[in-house]
């Protein structure tokens, strides 16, 4: 009887234990010397992570205390790692195992540089993904598919870029800083979403809706705030990369680097009828610029939660915007910058875009959207540099495969539909973005 009641009460204090766990863990950025872990508790714990390499004895984190002032987040840092490793990690809650049923991994850069080519790997991509909640929604739900989650993790990616809108704010949300975090919290828990956020890196920027009211621009009074929630629920490796606020970012993955760019913190409003008028700002552009030209990777990837090469002047795209949009390109042949693709989301569908430059590499716009949100019937906006049968109007997901030798790489896109079905690709080689000599 003793043994027994024994066990009941450990096997109480496992279940309490799990309770307190909100959403999570999560798998943030990942470098050579760390890698970061995201974990949301229900009511202030002590939180830290146990992790280990095939044939290793476990180590662990130094133990994190959630806080209500804190949000209840806890972002803990693995750092007695060894470079190109994956590691198996275990979350503790209060010193009791939260055990989940699928697999929790992350991994460490791998040192390739003057040794080997570089590693091939995977990027999932995707934006637009709005999570149901009766009481805050329009009277019809907006959300759906949420087993695309489930399509994205089986096609085993490394990285999850989320391209914007990767959380709708609703009407309650918008004013209060518990509003907006109110909305990251929801959708954080969607149980579909735990085992891709458990074991793939994420990085996101954001778009509008995860920024502040539908189009909002640099008047939203709560853009500090919105800054603050954001950084808070995503685990990048940094924000606020030109200094001046916002969500701008960089970070590499083996031999591609990734800036992700903020198109609403300085953005001037819509309805501004200056052609000069501000998207992400000539601060941003012009650090950019900078770091386009310092960067030697043989695909600069640029993410904008909007699109940046398509044609169409309506909506929120770049081409609504014409006089900074003019400036970026020019700026990039100006500068003989080599190497560069764009990454958008936004339009609630998936579509290539490319502008044929003279004496210049084509430039290529990826849009894909949407994941979960709304899908329309395809419709012709006047993008008149849309690539012929590359693009989908359903729920939809990318994966980037990026492979091949160090002078020789080539990257692949994969569009695949909610139940992970394939259904078209588009591939680049790195040599096709050089300037001819």
């Amino acid at each position: 009887m003793r043994i027994f009641i024994l066990l009941l009460l450990v096997a109480s204090s496992v279940f309490a234990q799990e309770n307190l766990l909100q959403s999570g863990p999560m798998v943030g950025y990942s470098d050579f010397r760390e890698a970061l872990i995201w974990v949301q508790t229900t009511q202030p714990a002590d939180v830290k992570i146990g992790y280990y390499a095939h044939g290793e004895k476990e180590r662990f984190t130094t133990t994190a205390t959630t806080t209500s002032t804190g949000d209840l987040i806890a972002k803990l840092t693995p750092s007695d790692v060894e470079y190109g490793t994956t590691y198996t990690y275990k979350l503790y809650i209060n010193d009791q195992l939260v055990a989940r049923d699928y697999p929790l991994e992350f991994q460490t850069q791998s040192l390739w540089q003057y040794r080997t080519n570089p590693p091939d790997f995977k990027m999932a991509i995707g934006s637009c993904s709005f999570i149901n909640e009766e009481r805050d929604d329009r009277p019809r739900p907006y959300g759906s598919g949420y087993e695309i989650f489930d399509s994205i993790l089986d096609k085993d990616p490394d990285v999850m870029l989320w391209l914007g809108d990767n959380t709708y704010l609703r009407t309650p949300d918008f004013t209060t800083d518990r509003g907006l975090r109110h909305r990251h919290r929801h959708t954080r828990t969607t149980p579909e979403l735990q085992a891709l956020l458990g074991s793939v890196h994420n990085y996101a920027t954001w778009d509008d809706h995860d920024y502040g009211p539908n189009d909002s621009d640099r008047s939203y009074v709560n853009k500090k705030l919105a800054e603050k929630a954001f950084n808070d629920y995503w685990g990048n490796l940094n924000t606020n990369a030109v200094g001046n606020g916002g969500v701008t970012q960089h970070f590499a993955w083996n031999d591609v680097e990734v800036f992700m760019l903020d198109n609403r913190y300085h953005r001037a409003p819509n309805r501004d009828p200056n052609p000069e008028k501000a998207y992400f700002g000539k601060e941003q552009v012009d650090w950019l610029i900078d770091a386009l030209t310092a960067s030697r990777a043989p695909f600069k990837i640029v993410v904008s939660g909007g699109q940046v090469i398509s044609t169409a002047a309506k909506y929120e795209n770049y081409a609504t915007y014409p006089g900074e949009r003019e400036y970026l390109l020019q700026r990039l042949a100006d500068s003989k910058i080599e190497g560069v693709i764009f990454l958008s989301g936004d339009r609630h569908h998936t579509e290539i875009s490319r502008m044929d430059r003279d004496d210049a590499y084509p430039l290529i716009d990826i849009t894909c959207s949407p994941l979960t949100s709304g899908t329309h019937q395809r419709r012709d906006e006047g993008n008149t540099l849309q690539v012929a049968d590359k693009y989908f109007y359903e729920h939809n997901f990318g994966i980037i495969e990026v492979s091949g030798e160090r002078t020789d790489r080539v990257l692949k896109l994969n569009i695949y539909d909610k139940k992970g079905d394939f259904v078209f690709d588009y591939t680049v080689k790195a040599n096709e973005l050089r300037y001819k000599k």
